[in-house]
């Protein structure tokens, strides 16, 4: 018995973002668009919205959500009320995009809506229908039930989470896509494995996510590098498709280590969750396979994957895969831990806050204080 949560829509393929203005005006007269901190890039939006006589206001993320940023802007939007609210943009405009349709009419602060850091409290209006139009291929953010949220003050990244969060409609155009920075593509590549990896594994995986996710991770594994090195257009196509099956996995089925340890490890550091989530991988993966037990179903699941590794990264040397994957992503460029502000002073406060995080719910295996010690020290 299981449950499975999608946008009512999904508009998928090149050309598929042309029809966004007609869709929001499906919703009513008045759109909230959230974009990234270069507003030329929203610039053929806001006029395809205008030629269909709506009116537009517009909000510029420049980062990682924070809620210091939810509240300011909406201060800002005292006695806007849009009918639609439009996310173009990486996973973090399309979370703050989400967050902000979640609590425009709810008469709370936004604090006591999020978990960890505040009450975790049900939104007491529906969110305003959103459209998320992603422009990296990682997150998965157009089809999730929550926004990620950072809180300076405490030093932590928290979720706002509500069934009611995942957008009406997610245009998925890979023309939106192509072109991005190699940095960017590489940790959006890197996340979107991840992505579907974990919800494989874990202990609150369905059929539904376990077709959704074996499919994805062998596709992924294999255009990871055409889309890094190569910007190559098929494997744009084909790495926007992983992303958002990746979405779909982790909305139903959960994460597991990797993810555990990203929220804290950000909310420390601030560095981007994409390479966060790529450098712990193969130190999460290696110790799944140190814990797995011969001739049980994890064991079967975490070969596998070992496999599609061995075979995309290794040329089928068995065994061999995981290093190879992340001999590559260091030569990319993907920074260690250390690189990316952790240093070892912090493991240990790091390893305690993980342990309780969310995400830690999924992993296919209970992992001791040294456990995850260990996991960072390999990522480090």
């Amino acid at each position: 018995m299981f449950s499975f949560s999608s946008p009512q829509t999904i508009h998928f393929g090149r050309g598929q973002s042309h029809q966004a203005a007609r869709i929001a005006k499906g919703f009513g007269d008045t759109v909230l668009l959230v974009h990234g901190a270069n507003a030329k890039r929203a610039e053929w939006l806001v006029k395809s919205l205008h030629d269909e006589a709506l009116l537009v206001k517009t909000i510029s993320c420049h980062g990682e959500p924070s809620l210091p940023d939810i509240e300011r802007a909406l201060e800002g939007m005292q006695g806007f009320r849009p009918t639609v609210v439009i996310g173009l943009g990486g996973g973090s405009v399309i979370d703050l995009a989400k967050a902000l349709a979640a609590l425009i009419h709810c008469t709370g602060p936004a604090l006591s809506y999020l978990d960890v850091v505040g009450d975790g409290s049900t939104l007491d209006a529906p969110p305003v229908p959103m459209i998320a139009m992603p422009t990296t291929a990682g997150t998965g953010a157009e089809v999730t039930k929550n926004a990620v949220i950072s809180v300076p003050e405490r030093g932590l990244k928290v979720s706002l989470r509500d069934p009611r969060m995942i957008p009406e409609v997610a245009i998925v155009d890979a023309d939106l896509m192509q072109g991005a920075p190699r940095h960017v593509a590489l940790a959006a590549g890197l996340e979107a494995v991840t992505q579907v990896i974990e919800p494989f594994l874990s202990i609150k995986s369905n059929p539904m996510t376990d077709a959704i996710c074996r499919a994805a991770i062998s596709v992924g594994l294999r255009v990871l590098r055409d889309v890094v090195e190569d910007d190559s257009p098929d494997g744009w196509d084909k790495m926007a498709w992983v992303s958002t099956c990746g979405g779909l996995a982790l909305a139903n089925a959960g994460l597991g280590a990797v993810h555990g340890f990203a929220g804290v490890i950000g909310g420390k550091t601030d560095a981007p969750h994409g390479e966060i989530c790529g450098t712990l991988l193969p130190a999460v993966l290696e110790s799944h396979l140190r814990k797995a037990e011969n001739d049980t179903e994890i064991h079967d699941r975490i070969s596998w994957v070992r496999g599609q590794i061995d075979t995309h990264f290794a040329m089928g040397r068995q065994g061999h895969g995981i290093d190879e994957l992340r001999d590559w992503s260091r030569t990319l460029g993907l920074r260690t831990l250390g690189d990316l502000g952790l240093s070892g002073d912090d493991y240990d406060a790091v390893a305690v806050a993980a342990a309780n995080a969310s995400s830690m719910k999924g992993n296919p295996f209970p992992l001791t204080h040294m456990d995850l010690i260990e996991i960072l020290s390999a990522a480090g």
